[in-house]
């Protein structure tokens, strides 16, 4: 691969990490915070029924997976950006063969090419 696509696709990693990055800490910001009524300000004393309190919990977990599955794709582009700085990126980890352009383009964090990848999911 030639230096110029390289730093094209370092580009987008750098890019897709810092987008990331700020997603999983607005995400935090969204799931650390305590309740709905303690957000919105209101600390009255009277109860808060029971499906808000269901669509709270509800909404606290489902952000964090969103925040484990960005974590893990940030650490994927992480070791993306060592594979540049090692002069192996664009390489399938498994076989060795060229990852396609087609493919980097896609998931530009990619480790595998399309074969190797196919067969990782059937065999989880």
């Amino acid at each position: 691969m030639k230096k110029s696509e390289v730093k094209l696709f370092k580009d987008r990693l750098l890019a897709l990490r810092a987008r990331l990055r700020g997603d999983v800490s607005q995400m935090a910001d969204t799931a650390l915070r305590k309740s709905r009524s303690e957000a919105n300000g209101d600390l009255s004393s009277m109860p808060i029924h029971m499906a808000d309190i269901g669509t709270d919990n509800f909404d606290q977990e489902f952000t964090l997976s969103l925040m484990e599955s960005e974590g893990d794709a940030l650490k994927q582009i992480e070791v993306a950006l060592e594979r540049i700085d090692e002069e192996t990126y664009g390489d399938c980890e498994e076989c060795g063969a060229k990852i396609p352009k087609a493919r980097l383009t896609a998931i530009p964090y990619t480790a595998l090419c399309v074969k190797c990848a196919s067969s990782s999911e059937q065999g989880s």
